[in-house]
């Protein structure tokens, strides 16, 4: 289901971006931008919401045994943001990007915050280098076969962030906090 649901919102980015591109004159990397600011403007309200206390909350009761804790779930999607901004942009990714952990000495919420705001400012530089003529050539640096090209992974980042936004929000609700795009 998870394989389904990212390659359903890979295929709709895709197909949107092309709309938007064909209806307008936006670039490739602007318009790949707006899918980054979108993300962004649900998941960092969404971390803030939880306070900092709950920040250690992960759910006890049914088959939930060893799931992250909220500020694990956010490190890990931040992780994963810097991890394919690295691979975008030709870099090597640090060993807790690659491994999606984030760093150790990343703990309190302000930390986390910081955190996660940085791998959405990653992105927006990754995407920007992003244009018709590297849209789809191979990355050499990109350890996958199947996905290596920079518009599959601006594409993946969107759908694992909103993966990952899902389980934050969940989280959330459990905690009795209305998520901030529900308050809208």
């Amino acid at each position: 289901m998870k394989i389904a649901s990212r390659v359903l919102c890979g295929l709709l980015l895709a197909v949107t971006s092309h709309y938007v591109l064909a209806q307008s004159r936006l670039t490739v990397s602007q318009a790949l931008d707006f899918w980054i600011t979108t993300t962004e403007e649900n998941v960092v309200p969404a971390a803030d919401a939880m306070p900092e206390e709950k920040y250690s909350f992960a759910p006890g009761n049914g088959e939930f045994t060893g799931v992250r804790t909220f500020a694990q779930q956010v490190k890990h999607l931040a992780a994963n943001n810097y991890r394919m901004a690295a691979y975008i942009l030709g870099e090597k990714p640090t060993p807790e990007q690659e491994s999606e952990t984030g760093p150790d000495a990343v703990q309190s919420k302000a930390q986390i915050m910081e955190y996660v705001k940085g791998s959405f400012a990653a992105l927006h530089r990754a995407v920007a280098t992003i244009n018709e003529k590297n849209l789809v050539e191979p990355l050499a640096v990109f350890p996958g076969t199947k996905q290596n090209t920079r518009l599959q992974l601006a594409e993946d980042v969107v759908a694992h962030s909103f993966n990952h936004y899902g389980q934050m929000v969940e989280y959330l609700r459990m905690n009795g906090i209305v998520p901030p795009a529900s308050r809208r």
